[in-house]
């Protein structure tokens, strides 16, 4: 027994002077280890950030039809015209300053068709404020205090070094309570299908994240911006312990083509579409793990098919960087920049090879040619459009799209009234492929009386008969 004490004695001397040593080098990074540090505070950090998390007041006013309107009985009365009513809509979340000048970053959905906005700032202050860029797809909109006063700033880190179990602070104005602080840790990187919007890569944290958190800060222990609060997963409308944030490096690149004065932001055009590695594929294909983004289809002349991509390839990396899935190689083309070239690591037939791809805006092959129908057709009050690749970015529209688009349709209008839609195709008109716009407005002038019309919409084909 004696000998036996001695040598565990020694050997767990031994661990206690390596451990630390190890632990050291692996990463800076470590947990607390005595009273005192159990008792620090991140009071200074708050302070330090809490100047630069503002709340934002959306309003909008909406027209509410009179519940009379169309009614004979009350318009042999009160004529045609049937009053309506006006509403005023408001809205509440959070955003952070990000430049001195008074440049705020927010969620789209919280000041999206908003008429007057306002920022209220942790002392009280209140300043108008426009939309300077804002995007559906990604949730992010850029406003500007209309002043020249300086405001205390949040600095935006690299999320790319975030890393699960980091801690991290949420900072936002929670069901209009004012400014709350709340603390967690990041839960899970690369979470995709939160949101019915086509972004779909978010840090998850537990830090409790309500209605009204929209649009505010989550930082990092250094003080630093690492992501804007955007959603969070509840059945009931409260924190669940699951929230999402948008990554600062996304947040970077909006708002440099913000600063740089752009009207719609512009992800870059791949000329591929991609599909989710699956447990059946990665099996077919000998992969050891579940993931990366599967090649479905190769638009011929595009920049995927001039980096070499094929159909069947799977991409596992984006300049070194793993790809979980789909979404996760769509944020990494964005962050890389546009005019910018990525490196592509890609699996093909079970040998890992590298490809070039550049990264450039979406092309417009043939001229859009917009033209609004008039006269006497099912198709009066409708603005239509020749697809290309770059009308169909900013119509949100398959990339591969081709034909005539209605890119918008009349308020009141024939067209309105028949059930045309926005980012319809016409197909086809009494049997007649339509090819370009001009071809339609010939068509349309030749007023042939009955009308055989073919659209696709959503991927369906539809057929209407019109008189």
């Amino acid at each position: 027994m004696p000998g036996l004490f001695k040598r565990v004695s020694v050997s767990l001397f031994a661990v206690m002077l390596v451990l630390p040593a190890a632990a050291h080098a692996q990463t800076a990074k470590s947990v607390p280890e005595s009273q005192m540090q159990m008792q620090l505070s991140f009071a200074p950090l708050v302070k330090q950030a809490s100047g630069a998390v503002v709340n934002v007041y959306a309003e909008k006013i909406i027209q509410r039809r009179s519940p009379f309107a169309g009614d004979p009985f009350f318009e042999q009365f009160f004529g045609q015209q049937m009053p309506n009513r006006s509403e005023k809509q408001s809205s509440l979340g959070s955003g952070v300053i990000v430049e001195a000048n008074g440049t705020i970053v927010t969620n789209n959905h919280v000041v999206e068709g908003a008429d007057d906005i306002k920022v209220a700032l942790s002392d009280g202050r209140e300043f108008p404020c426009k939309v300077v860029l804002r995007d559906d797809r990604l949730d992010l909109a850029v406003l500007k205090i209309d002043t020249k006063e300086s405001f205390p700033t949040l600095p935006i880190g690299n999320s790319d070094t975030v890393e699960v179990g980091d801690l991290v602070l949420a900072i936002g104005n929670p069901f209009g309570v004012g400014q709350t602080v709340t603390s967690g840790i990041v839960s899970a990187l690369a979470r995709n299908q939160v949101v019915k919007n086509e972004f779909g890569f978010f840090i998850q944290t537990d830090a409790s994240i309500n209605p009204g958190n929209s649009g505010g800060a989550l930082m990092n222990m250094k003080g630093e911006l690492i992501g804007i609060n955007t959603a969070i997963f509840s059945r009931g409308g409260g924190s669940n312990g699951i929230g999402f944030a948008i990554p600062a490096n996304l947040v970077k690149v909006f708002l440099a083509s913000a600063d740089a004065g752009v009207k719609s932001f512009e992800r870059p055009y791949v000329g591929a579409s991609f599909d989710a590695v699956t447990s059946e594929v990665a099996e077919a294909l000998g992969l050891n793990k579940v993931l990366g983004a599967l090649v479905v289809k190769v638009s011929e002349g595009g920049p995927a098919a001039k980096a070499g991509l094929k159909a069947g390839q799977i991409v596992t990396a984006v300049n070194g960087i793993s790809v979980e899935h789909p979404d996760a190689l769509l944020y990494r083309l964005t962050t890389a920049g546009l005019g910018k070239s990525v490196n592509l690591t890609v699996i093909d037939n079970g040998h890992e090879e590298q490809l070039s791809l550049a990264l450039a805006r979406a092309p417009e092959t043939s001229p859009r040619d917009q033209r609004i129908i008039g006269g006497r057709t099912p198709f009066t009050g409708v603005v239509v459009e020749n697809l290309s690749p770059r009308v169909a970015d900013e119509l949100r529209m398959p990339p591969e799209s081709a034909g005539v688009v209605v890119s918008d349709v009349k308020e009141d209008s024939p067209a309105a009234r028949l059930g045309f839609e926005p980012k319809d195709i016409i197909v086809s008109i009494n049997g007649t492929e339509v090819k370009s716009t001009s071809e339609l407005v010939e068509i349309a002038d030749s007023d042939p009386g009955l009308w055989r019309v073919e659209i696709e919409r959503d991927g369906q084909r539809i057929r209407q008969f019109f008189r």
